[in-house]
């Protein structure tokens, strides 16, 4: 929340009459219709803003139920280790507040995924146990870039050889969205198909500008040992990226009416009047749009970022 005080706008004042915890719901549900309407087993999962689960942002509220039949699993940051620092336990009063949310969204049957960020590897062991004894999949990051595949534990938690078909079969999963790391598409291929992991969040584009085939996304889907896996595209919804094939080349001087200010934690990364049409255009509704995109090279699915927006506008 320090970090989103200081963006500065770009644009307008913002409408005073925006609910914008409901709108950040409403673009998911759109996302999912739109999705599921063309593959009905594709797998929606918003990451942060668990609030959104109870229809009064309350941990013991109604549970909206639109919202939770609309996805499949909750994405969360930081749970155990990671909150305030990486590699440091997180809070007890953050965690306890955080679970008092993804409890009711498990509870609604949905998968929740964690990832926590540590290194040393009594960390990672106390991540994975934790994570596990709450009924969570979660992956320790040893790297906030996400641009690499950990070498600890090995083999990794919970390794199977089973083909995983659907989001509650899952029992571990790698979060690599960063691929600068690897030279060519091959070398991410291969260090992927080496793995065993049973679902791999990625970006639909290697290096920002080449987007995975979906020739090239069906090899992903296998696991080294003879599984099967399933691979999801990571798709910021709360902020337009100047890095992404949508950007205009004059958009930093002359910004639409829907971009507001850079985020200065992340650089190039613009938050957005989410709930404008123009800007939900850009992400659902249309061959050309990123989740069209997303659709047409076969992913599986979709993990939402930024879906804790609606907390910078509050």
């Amino acid at each position: 929340m320090a970090i989103a005080l200081v963006l500065v706008s770009c644009g307008d004042d913002v409408p005073g009459d925006i609910d914008f915890r409901g709108e950040m719901r409403e673009f998911v549900i759109g996302i999912s219709e739109y999705a599921r309407a063309l593959d009905n087993s594709f797998i929606v999962i918003p990451q942060n803003g668990i609030e959104l689960v109870t229809t009064n942002g309350e941990s013991d509220g109604p549970v909206h139920t639109d919202y939770l039949e609309a996805i499949d699993g909750h994405g969360q940051e930081d749970l155990f280790y990671g909150y305030s620092k990486d590699d440091k336990a997180t809070p007890e009063s953050e965690n306890v507040y955080l679970r008092s949310f993804l409890d009711r969204s498990l509870a609604g049957g949905n998968t929740i995924l964690v990832t926590d960020y540590c290194s040393t590897p009594s960390n990672m062991d106390d991540s994975y146990t934790r994570n596990h004894a709450e009924g969570y999949v979660s992956f320790a990051a040893n790297n906030r870039e996400l641009d690499r595949i950990p070498g600890y534990p090995d083999p990794i938690y919970g390794e199977n050889d089973a083909e995983i078909q659907n989001l509650q079969e899952v029992h571990n999963f790698l979060y690599m969205i960063n691929p600068g790391r690897f030279n060519t598409k091959q070398d991410f291929i291969q260090a992927v198909t080496s793995s065993n992991y049973d679902l791999l969040i990625m970006d639909l584009f290697f290096n920002d500008d080449s987007p995975f085939s979906a020739a090239e996304i069906e090899q992903l889907k296998s696991k080294a040992n003879g599984g099967s896996r399933l691979v999801i595209a990571y798709m910021s919804i709360g902020e337009a990226e100047d890095y992404r094939y949508y950007w205009q080349d004059d958009w930093k001087k002359n910004p639409p009416s829907w971009m507001d200010g850079e985020n200065p934690a992340w650089e190039g990364n613009f938050k957005v009047w989410y709930w404008e049409e123009e800007w939900q255009a850009i992400i659902y509704g249309s061959d050309d749009s990123y989740l069209g995109k997303i659709l047409d090279a076969g992913f599986d699915g979709v993990y939402l970022d930024i879906i804790d927006a609606f907390e910078y506008y509050e």
